[in-house]
């Protein structure tokens, strides 16, 4: 059942403070922590499957957008340039798949819905302890045209998850520009906001044509609150970036999924 704005209006500080904390881990691991802000939507503040699924992807919208010009300093908008070969292969299969995902998840029934975020959050689990401490060091595990056909295909499955799920996607594009492709860490996750905004662009143009989609226009001010909080929570937690050993980190977010995975599958 959609959150009623006279349930959520109200609740500005709590929007904050739980958008500030899903920042903050967001901001220690590089990403902008929506795979963490779906539980929250759905267990804490009573979202419905697929409006937590839109509310999330707006707030993700907004991150991503803020998190571009913030990473300027450390990756110019020339050297994301120079790698545009990299971003529209990706986005040739991203942009596809997020425009797939978003039509599967308007159809899926809310329980059917429940269990696929679930699964999806045991698969990001995975990938946060096996994929996201990944080093590049400039060697593709491809190259040519085997490297073209995989992007596209790795793009399209990451759009299908990023709007499935709500969220930018970055847990997924991240290893896949370092292995894939051979980019380092910092270049990698500019150019998974890069390929992020299309593609997250055309998974929210697909949600607007549902009816679902007036969640947004019911809790604007929870939406807008908690993005804020999103915001400066990730600022935060890029500046403790390094005070949490990563040995340590990522396991215990990878938990966190698993728990919350745990708590969404039989949500009801």
């Amino acid at each position: 059942m959609a959150v009623s704005s006279e349930t959520t209006q109200p609740g500005g500080i709590g929007a904050f403070v739980g958008g500030a904390g899903i920042g903050t881990l967001g901001g220690l691991i590089g990403l902008g922590g929506a795979e963490f802000r779906l539980p929250l939507l759905i267990g804490l503040f009573g979202f419905g499957a697929l409006e937590a699924v839109i509310v999330n992807k707006a707030m993700s919208l907004i991150v991503v957008v803020s998190a571009l010009p913030f990473r300027m300093g450390t990756v110019p908008a020339a050297t994301i340039l120079d790698h545009w070969t990299i971003v529209a292969n990706l986005l040739a299969g991203s942009i596809f798949g997020a425009w797939v995902g978003a039509s599967w998840a308007t159809k899926l029934k809310s329980a059917t819905l429940f269990k696929v975020l679930a699964a999806l959050l045991v698969v990001i689990a995975i990938v946060l302890v096996l994929g996201h401490g990944s080093e590049g060091g400039g060697h593709a595990v491809l190259a040519g045209a085997a490297q073209m056909v995989t992007g596209v295909v790795a793009g399209f499955a990451i759009g299908v998850v990023a709007s499935l799920m709500g969220v930018a996607g970055g847990e997924l594009l991240i290893p896949t520009l370092i292995l894939l492709f051979g980019a380092d860490v910092k270049l990698a996750g500019s150019l998974s906001l890069a390929v992020s905004l299309p593609t997250m662009l055309v998974g929210f143009a697909r949600y607007s044509r549902d009816s679902t989609f007036a969640v947004l226009g019911r809790n604007l001010r929870f939406v807008v609150v908690m993005a804020v909080g999103s915001i400066a929570g990730s600022f935060i937690g890029a500046h403790l970036l390094g005070v949490v050993p990563s040995a340590i980190l990522l396991p215990a977010l990878a938990v966190i999924l698993l728990i919350s995975a745990v708590k969404v599958w039989r949500h009801q």
